[in-house]
């Protein structure tokens, strides 16, 4: 059986003897059916993973004793911070786990003028804990020591006049030069417009504000694919794929 990989936000250190968390309750031990002596293995996004033993297990608690930690060599050197903006339904999960999955650092939803989605202070506040909660899931499956951090919602024109990095990105038609013309970079700043695409007052104020434009291929892609070719891409030229 596969050791199960389970997210513990909580501060993890080896020959601890710690409570779990109502939600690794909730899967390795309800879903899973999990007992004492079996074997898990925690993160808590600081890079590191701790396998563990269940040491003890009811019906509403169970504990685990941490063993020596392990440092997954999984995490990309490039730091990714996505720019997405906001799309209806399971699109935005999309968008959000794969990029996860691609090894993205940050995530920034963005309202723009040709953004459909309108999410008020109570609704805005449950859909980021959603979205950093499938960016948990993603980093389970995909052996992530590090959780990408899902930034709060804001609007495109403040994002591109605060965002720091070391090549910043626009995806738009009109590129001006290949990527592999670029100077590797550490740090990726990628901007992904909506369905409707971005206006060209807003395209202007992004490269204003020292944005790259950069097309990824002659086809045009939806909004949730757009990120996770990028990364892709990315990732090849600078970081670790390939």
């Amino acid at each position: 059986m596969r050791i199960p990989r389970v997210y513990e936000p909580q501060p993890l250190a080896p020959g601890l003897c710690i409570d779990l968390g109502d939600t690794t309750i909730q899967h390795v031990i309800r879903a899973l059916r999990l007992r004492e002596g079996d074997r898990i293995c925690l993160f808590n996004g600081d890079g590191h993973e701790y396998p563990a033993v269940l040491t003890q297990v009811d019906k509403r608690s169970a504990q685990a004793t941490l063993e020596p930690a392990l440092t997954p060599t999984v995490e990309s050197a490039l730091q990714i911070h996505v720019g997405q903006t906001l799309s209806r339904g399971e699109r935005m999960d999309y968008a959000v786990q794969k990029a996860t999955e691609m090894g993205v650092s940050r995530i920034t939803p963005l309202t723009s003028e040709r953004c459909e989605v309108k999410l008020k202070a109570e609704r805005e506040d449950k859909r980021l804990r959603h979205w950093q909660q499938v960016a948990i899931s993603a980093c389970e499956q995909s052996q992530r020591s590090r959780v990408p951090e899902i930034a709060e919602v804001s609007p495109l024109l403040d994002w591109i006049q605060t965002v720091e990095a070391d090549l910043k990105l626009v995806l738009h038609h009109h590129t001006a030069r290949p990527l592999q013309t670029m100077e590797a970079p550490g740090s990726v700043a990628l901007l992904i417009g909506p369905e409707g695409g971005l206006t060209e007052a807003e395209v202007d104020a992004a490269l204003a504000a020292g944005f790259e434009p950069v097309a990824f291929g002659p086809r045009v892609m939806r909004t949730e694919t757009a990120p996770v070719a990028a990364c892709a891409i990315l990732q090849y030229l600078w970081g670790d794929l390939g």
